[in-house]
């Protein structure tokens, strides 16, 4: 995983018909390609295509996609909502941050 500017790369993949890598920031509504034929050239097109893209937006005045605004949305059973809120109640804590915590804590 690569990161620049908080815009984070998502799985690389390698086509070894052109060894080429390449990959696609995760978490936006926009998409940022990047490619390179080695780490280096890897790692230069990713920051790259995130700063072309940032260039772009204020070019033409546009916000660029934030990545990861840290708000989302979980669905659930009814049955397992109410667990998360009682074990969090319990911990003394909202259950967003119970949430959080555990993501936090996971291997």
């Amino acid at each position: 995983m690569m990161e620049h500017k908080g815009y984070v790369s998502g799985p690389i993949d390698f086509d070894p018909e052109d060894g080429t890598f390449s990959g696609t920031v995760v978490g936006l509504v926009d998409v940022i390609h990047f490619e390179g034929s080695n780490a280096t050239e890897l790692l230069e097109s990713f920051r790259g295509s995130i700063d072309e893209y940032l260039a772009i937006c204020a070019e033409k005045g546009r916000s660029p996609d934030k990545p990861f605004s840290g708000k989302m949305l979980i669905r659930a059973t009814p049955e397992l909502h109410r667990k998360a809120s009682l074990r969090a109640a319990r911990e003394g804590l909202s259950l967003s941050a119970w949430v959080a915590q555990q993501i936090d804590d996971a291997p």
